[in-house]
């Protein structure tokens, strides 16, 4: 069973940055793609970002409109992590982060992950304040 447990979240002013990482035990990392979904009050939850497994070799990754050139998605499979590196916050990134391991890595970088299709961790609160 993949456990996935996020930290790095908290309250940072508009401009800022934050790192997010998410711990993942319990399987092989080689063949997950991992994605950093996100649910602000009152709104769905949205894919922020996806990175490809290590499997596929192909290095690809997904930014929803909204953090293309802000944030960035990264793996370090000899240490069971996945990174966001969130730069030049907003206050419209306040929302609850969370980190999300799938075989479905096609869908997650069209930006198109079904949540029924993942192992979820239990999310970090991000909060930028104006």
């Amino acid at each position: 069973q993949v456990q996935l447990v996020e930290s790095g979240g908290g309250l940072v002013e508009t401009g800022g940055s934050l790192t997010l990482s998410c711990a993942v035990s319990g399987f092989t990392l080689d063949y997950l793609g991992f994605g950093w979904f996100r649910q602000a009050p009152g709104k769905e939850r949205e894919e922020v970002s996806c990175i490809a497994s290590e499997s596929s070799r192909s290095s690809r990754t997904y930014y929803a409109d909204s953090v293309k050139g802000r944030f960035t998605i990264s793996r370090d499979d000899a240490k069971n992590m996945v990174y966001l590196q969130m730069n030049s916050l907003k206050p419209e990134d306040t929302a609850v982060y969370y980190c999300v391991a799938t075989y479905r890595e096609e869908e997650c970088l069209m930006g198109q992950l079904q949540t029924s299709f993942g192992t979820w961790g239990q999310g970090t609160q991000v909060t930028v304040s104006s």
